[in-house]
């Protein structure tokens, strides 16, 4: 099973949302999400997941595990911060970074663009 760590600041808008899209559409992956800090989970992450059904309403904002990191096949950072304050990419882990624009104190509709990006990208992997 390939290993994805989806990483952004805080852990608590754009790594949870990737996570969530994750779970549903690479069920034969493990999966997890995690910030350089933890910020909490942004209940306004929780109810754009919902508009799609995916439920996130259980996830914890978390930091870095370096076990996980570690053992990851692919780390996908979702921000500058998490690319720029993410411990080094081991030798041989796939790196890829979707500088996404952070949600949080933003509009519905800011929400509902950066899910929808975030989605996509989220199916595209499933096809490599």
């Amino acid at each position: 099973m390939p290993q994805v760590y989806f990483l952004c600041t805080g852990n608590s808008c754009r790594s949870q949302m990737a996570e969530g899209f994750a779970r549903k559409f690479l069920p034969d992956w493990t999966i997890a999400s995690a910030g350089v800090e933890k910020h909490g989970l942004n209940p306004r992450a929780v109810e754009t997941m919902a508009s799609y059904g995916i439920d996130i309403s259980q996830n914890q904002s978390k930091v870095i595990d370096r076990e996980y990191f570690n053992a990851s096949d692919l780390i996908v950072t979702l921000c500058g911060d998490a690319k720029d304050k993410c411990p080094l990419i081991p030798a041989g882990v796939k790196h890829l970074h979707w500088d996404l624009p952070d949600p949080a104190g933003q509009s519905d509709e800011v929400f509902m663009q950066v899910s929808a990006e975030i989605k996509q990208r989220v199916k595209k992997l499933k096809e490599e």
